[in-house]
């Protein structure tokens, strides 16, 4: 076992537990990434936008600070230089797959960040539905590609 990307794991989620401690402290904010993104571009709240906007660049930013600095950090690809690697089933794919993502968060009310990070934290009873619907949501369609499918590793 690689404690490394364990670390690095444990490290991110602690990170990210007091982001989402932090934003509700100082600003009664919940963090769930889709409701930040979708007031951001659909609502535009008036003296709400910098931290929306802050949020989302530190989101993406950081990633790209890692392939900035090689990759090495907190690479999970498995070969050094690899960057997780690329979408099994193409980029036209991964975008009907986000375009997917975006519909559910919709039609659940928020996404695992909101739900499973915030929601479960301030025992919200939908939050917690939602998060053992993703959960098994994810459960079973993994047990379908690999088993049922044949696919993946």
């Amino acid at each position: 076992m690689d404690w490394t990307s364990s670390l690095y794991g444990l490290a991110g989620g602690v990170l990210i537990g007091l982001s989402a401690v932090w934003l509700m402290a100082t600003l009664g904010r919940i963090a769930g990434i889709s409701g930040i993104l979708s007031a951001l571009v659909l609502e535009r709240p008036k003296g709400d936008t910098a931290w929306r906007l802050t949020f989302l660049v530190g989101l993406i930013s950081g990633p790209l600070l890692l392939i900035a600095l090689d990759g090495s950090l907190g690479n999970v690809a498995g070969e050094p230089g690899a960057v997780i690697g690329a979408p099994a089933g193409g980029v036209g794919l991964m975008l009907i797959a986000g375009l997917l993502v975006g519909v559910g968060t919709g039609i659940g009310s928020g996404c695992t960040s909101g739900h499973g990070v915030c929601g479960l934290s301030r025992l919200s009873p939908r939050s917690m539905a939602a998060t053992l619907t993703f959960l098994i949501t994810g459960i079973v369609t993994v047990y379908v590609v690999r088993h049922l499918l044949g696919g993946g590793a």
